[in-house]
């Protein structure tokens, strides 16, 4: 268990990096291929650090908005309010505000930009469909999340992300109204660095989706691993994972925004090879497989 929260925090970081490097190559070769030589590269960086403050500030407020997830207390919810205080006193964390979505689909996700200003938030169907040691499952994986800093790092991802695809825009629009002038006064190099500029721009975009996907999927095995060790019951949260997949129900407010936050991915996921690569979500049965193995 140890070695797997060792090996997944390790390729987070390692993912984290290749992102930024991205953003940052992306930037220069916009620059170069546009004659704003390293401006395009300072621009690049500046777009991902501003984009990054704006979604560290507001984005909990902003996915409890589209969530349509309401405040709850012990007077309206004692059951769960009681059991995330609990869990959070055990994980030595400030106490997390409490919501709850009116909504059958049983899911439930973290939300805020560090454990002194975090939420976690749970459908109706959850709470009911689950007994009490899957639903300490499912909330210790979340605040797992807030303990590891999920929250702050899937949105710095989906952040990079963002900014990846509309530097690339910018890049094509600019090629599209100056890229022929350019191309004819450089010369060779020029037009070798014009076409590598295309390539990058139309591919990036994609290659962003997929690193930020990976990121999402690396975090859920994290968390998963640091839920066991804090319910010391692994099989409760297997149990929450088995039945959460099993319910045919669609959660009417997630979106595709929003689908990397839950603890099961929301719009059900599709199998095979290739759609494996564009899942938020690693594949259920291997999780339940690696929390019945602990």
């Amino acid at each position: 268990m140890y070695d797997q929260i060792s090996s997944n925090k390790f390729k987070s970081a390692a993912l984290i990096t290749v992102f930024v490097l991205l953003v940052a190559l992306i930037g220069y070769v916009f620059g170069q291929a546009t004659d704003w030589g390293y401006f395009g590269l300072v621009l690049a960086l500046v777009v991902a650090f501003v984009m990054s403050w704006g979604s560290y500030w507001y984005s909990d407020k902003i996915v409890l908005s589209m969530s349509r997830a309401r405040p709850v207390d012990r007077t309206v919810e004692p059951y769960l309010v009681n059991t995330v205080e609990g869990l959070a006193i055990a994980a030595g964390l400030p106490v997390p505000r409490a919501y709850v979505i009116d909504d059958p689909a049983p899911n439930a996700f973290a939300t805020g930009r560090n454990p002194d200003n975090a939420a976690i938030a749970v459908t109706t169907g959850l709470v009911q469909m689950m007994n009490r040691q899957e639903l300490e499952g499912v909330l210790a994986h979340e605040l797992a999340h807030i303990k590891n800093y999920d929250t702050l790092i899937q949105t710095l991802a989906a952040v990079l992300a963002g900014s990846v695809t509309l530097i690339s825009e910018w890049m094509l629009r600019s090629f599209w109204w100056g890229g022929r002038d350019r191309d004819r006064d450089s010369g060779q190099f020029g037009a070798i660095m014009m076409v590598a500029a295309i390539v990058l721009a139309l591919l990036a975009p994609l290659a962003a989706t997929l690193i930020q996907l990976a990121i999402s999927r690396k975090r859920e095995y994290l968390a998963d691993a640091s839920a066991a060790m804090l319910t010391r019951y692994p099989p409760g949260l297997a149990g929450a994972l088995r039945k959460i997949g099993g319910d045919r129900n669609i959660l009417k407010v997630a979106s595709k925004a929003t689908e990397s936050l839950y603890i099961v991915n929301p719009l059900k996921a599709r199998g095979g090879a290739m759609n494996a690569l564009f899942n938020t979500h690693p594949p259920l049965e291997d999780r339940i497989a690696r929390l019945e193995a602990m």
